[in-house]
C-alpha cells in the first residue's frame, strides 16, 4: 500500500499532469502500473481518510484552535515508530513545520499504514503527504521539502 501512495505522490504531486480524480480511472492506471487491486483500494481509502481528517466533525480532537498539547505515545505507536522517528516529530514541532493538528494527522495516517514498523524515511514521506493535503500548510510543506531534499548531511535528522 505504501508503494502506491509513494507512486501517486511522486507521479502527480510534482508534475504538470492533471491529477486523476475519477476513482475508476485512477484504479485502472494503478493496475496498469502493476499494483494489485486489494492494495490499490487500501491506498485510496488511506487517502480518503486523510481528506476526512480536515473535517472537525470527524476528528474533533484535531480542532486547530488548540494551541498545543503534550503528546504521549501509546504502546502500539511506540512499537510502530522508533525513537528516532518520534524524536523527528518533536523536531518538526519545534521548527514549526508541524502544529498540534498536523502532528495528530500524521500519527493517524502512520497508524493506518499496513506496515509493522514505519521507518524514519517513510515517516518523512507521510509528513509531506499530510502537509500537501492540508490547506494553509504550504509554507510548512516547503520547509519540510527543504529538510528532506536540500539540507546538508550531518543534521540531527
Amino acid at each position: 500500500m505504501f508503494d502506491i501512495l509513494m507512486y501517486l505522490f511522486e507521479n502527480f504531486i510534482h508534475s504538470d499532469v492533471e491529477v486523476v480524480v475519477n476513482h475508476d480511472e485512477l484504479t485502472d492506471e494503478l493496475t496498469r502500473a502493476g499494483f494489485r487491486q486489494q492494495e490499490i483500494h487500501k491506498a485510496l481509502a488511506w487517502l480518503e481518510r486523510l481528506a476526512d481528517l480536515q473535517d472537525s466533525q470527524t476528528k474533533p480532537y484535531l480542532n486547530r484552535s488548540q494551541s498545543s498539547a503534550t503528546r504521549v505515545f501509546t504502546a502500539e505507536e511506540t512499537a510502530r515508530l522508533d525513537c528516532a522517528s518520534r524524536g523527528f516529530l518533536l523536531y518538526l514541532e519545534n521548527l514549526g513545520v508541524l502544529d498540534f493538528a498536523t502532528r495528530e494527522m500524521v500519527m493517524d495516517r502512520v497508524m493506518e499504514l499496513d506496515m509493522p514498523e514505519v521507518t524514519l524515511d517513510d515517516l518523512k514521506w507521510v509528513v509531506l503527504m499530510v502537509l500537501f493535503n492540508v490547506p494553509g500548510c504550504e509554507d510548512a510543506y516547503n520547509q519540510m521539502e527543504g529538510l528532506l531534499f536540500e539540507e546538508p548531511e550531518g543534521l540531527l535528522h
